[in-house]
Formats: C-alpha cells, sequence, structure tokens
C-alpha cells in the first residue's frame, strides 16, 4: 500500500516522522518491508525546513508526482493558512479524492482538506487550539474538538500532533487486524485506543481560545463556581441575552454548546481532583457539581471512555 505524506515549509515534522514510523513498524513485523510503501511529496523539492528548524528532503512535489496513491495524508503547520490557500494544491486534492482509498490529515492538516471542500458536511476534528477556527472559517464541517481521530467515509481527519500516530494505528488496524495493530503499539510503547479524547487539555485552554467577550466572562464563571446552577437559563442571563441567542452566540464562539463546555469544566477539574488526593467518589461528585454519583459516572465515562475509579488507578499520584 502507498502512503503518501504531504509536506511543506514550516510543516510539523512529528506529523510526518510519528505515522510514518507507525506504518514503517507494521511492515516490520509483517514481514514485508514493502506492506507499506511511505512517501513524503510536498509543496516545494529539496531541504525544507520544519517549524522546529530540522531539514526535511523533499524528491517529489505534488505537481510532479506521479502513480496511484493508496492512502494520502496532510500534515499540520503553524503557516497552515498559506498552504491551505494555494488554489493548485486544492485541486490536485480534489483530483486525488476521486482515486485514493482513503485521505486523512493531521493536526491543522484539517483546513487544507477544508479549503480544497473535502470535509464539507463530514464530521472532523483537528488540535484542540484549532477547533473553533475550523468550524467557523468552514461551517459546513461538522467539527468535533474532543476526538482523537475520527473516520467519516473514507476522509479521515485526526487531533493534534502526536494524534496522528493514533491515526495511523487505526489505519493499521483496519487493514490488517487488531492483533498487528496492538503487537506494533506496544513496541512503539502507545495505547492502541487512548483512554479518553482531547478533554485531557482542559476547559481552562478551551476558554483562553475564545477572545475577551461576554462568552469568555461566561466561561470563567464557570470555571469558578462549578458547584452552582450552570444551566442555560442562568447563564444567559448572566449574558444577558436570551437563551436563544446566548447557545448561538456560545457555540459559534466557543466551538462547544454551553452544556458541553459545562461538562468538560467539571469533569476536568474532577481529573484534578483524582489525580492530587483520595477523595472519595461521592465527595468527588459533589465538590464538581453533580447532584449524585451516578450521573457524574456516566459523565466521566462520557467525556474520557473509562470511569472514575479506572482512571485514578491509571493516575493518581497519591
Amino acid at each position: 500500500m502507498r502512503i503518501t505524506l504531504l509536506a511543506f515549509p514550516r510543516v510539523q515534522l512529528l506529523d510526518i516522522v510519528g505515522p510514518a514510523d507507525v506504518f514503517a513498524e507494521a511492515a516490520k513485523q509483517l514481514g514485508n518491508q514493502r506492506a507499506y510503501r511511505v512517501e513524503v511529496i510536498g509543496t516545494d523539492k529539496g531541504m525544507i525546513k520544519g517549524s522546529s528548524g530540522l531539514q526535511l528532503g523533499i524528491d517529489k512535489t505534488f505537481e510532479t508526482y506521479k502513480g496511484r496513491i493508496d492512502t494520502l495524508l496532510v500534515a499540520g503547520s503553524p503557516n497552515i493558512d498559506e498552504i491551505a490557500l494555494n488554489p493548485a494544491l486544492q485541486e490536485w486534492l480534489r483530483q486525488q479524492a476521486k482515486t485514493a482509498r482513503r485521505i486523512g490529515s493531521v493536526c491543522s492538516g484539517a483546513f487544507v482538506l477544508a479549503a480544497a471542500g473535502l470535509l464539507d458536511g463530514r464530521r472532523v476534528t483537528t488540535h484542540w487550539n484549532s477547533s473553533a477556527k475550523l468550524a467557523r472559517e468552514h461551517p459546513q464541517t461538522r467539527v468535533e474538538p474532543d476526538s482523537i481521530f475520527i473516520k467519516d467515509g473514507n476522509i479521515y481527519t485526526s487531533a493534534g500532533v502526536t494524534a496522528g500516530m493514533d491515526l495511523a494505528l487505526a489505519l493499521v488496524e483496519e487493514d490488517h487486524g487488531r492483533e498487528l495493530a496492538l503487537s506494533v503499539a506496544r513496541e512503539m510503547v502507545m495505547f492502541l485506543k487512548r483512554p479518553g479524547g482531547q478533554s485531557q487539555f482542559s476547559a481552562q485552554l478551551a476558554a483562553q481560545t475564545v477572545e475577551r467577550s461576554v462568552i469568555r466572562e461566561v466561561q470563567e464563571y464557570v470555571l469558578q463556581h462549578l458547584k452552582a446552577d450552570l444551566s442555560v437559563p442562568v447563564l444567559a442571563g448572566r449574558a444577558g441575552m436570551s437563551e436563544r441567542n446566548f447557545a448561538r452566540t456560545f457555540k459559534a464562539e466557543a466551538g462547544s454548546t454551553p452544556a458541553e463546555f459545562v461538562e468538560l469544566a467539571r469533569i476536568d477539574a474532577a481529573k484534578r481532583l483524582i489525580e492530587d488526593s483520595d477523595v472519595s467518589l461521592k465527595r468527588l461528585a459533589d465538590t464538581v457539581g453533580y447532584a449524585n454519583t451516578d450521573g457524574f459516572r456516566r459523565a466521566f465515562i462520557r467525556r474520557l471512555g473509562v470511569g472514575p475509579s479506572d482512571y485514578r488507578r491509571r493516575f493518581s499520584i497519591v
């Protein structure tokens, strides 16, 4: 299978070498180095400098590339807007979408696929810090900020940086089964599937992605008053808006509904308490604003994919 990774100046190098090493390890364990033929093509030929300052040699560009691609992955970059606006690249991607078995992105590479129209009407994800921007600039996409990676048809998108390796591992599992994927994960000291999504990167960080506004002030109120009534009517009242306008404005600015943000804030606080103390589950639920442990446990599993007790066994430092 020909795995083609698209790179460009200021590329995040781990978006390239991380997935490449996953596929290479899979080929090694299959006993066939050609099981995955990994190659890198670029927007420019020659040596290009990544975002870290390290350089990567590019032999082929997308304009000179020949051959059929099985899997095409577009990397991310701090300068992704410049790459995404390249009309020649957009057209090339649209053509590849007609023949490639699957096309995907790592981190902010989703903006390149979105600019080419390949994410229209699809569920997608990207780096947590870019999710609101992607939803705002490409409202025809359905951005899910908490996902590590998403498959929608033959289009795959992943979260930030190391999530490209999670995506590559999922593609290996799709091609050759769980046993091989698990073996690759063990060799590379990875989770086969991470216990949770991007929620581990905190509600505080999510709030920082919103410009200073009444919505940002509401978010800060939520973070400081987790035990309070944080229903939409109450929060809309604090914002001085109707419930409908508040919900719409919050979603547009924050990239999530008010209820989703409140849940994220409460579970994020619960995680820190679990990691740093041996507080009981009942007291934990009450501290972060849940009326009972059942509701708290369901929300915790919904957000992180594991229950509070399992999370404590894995991550508590007490």
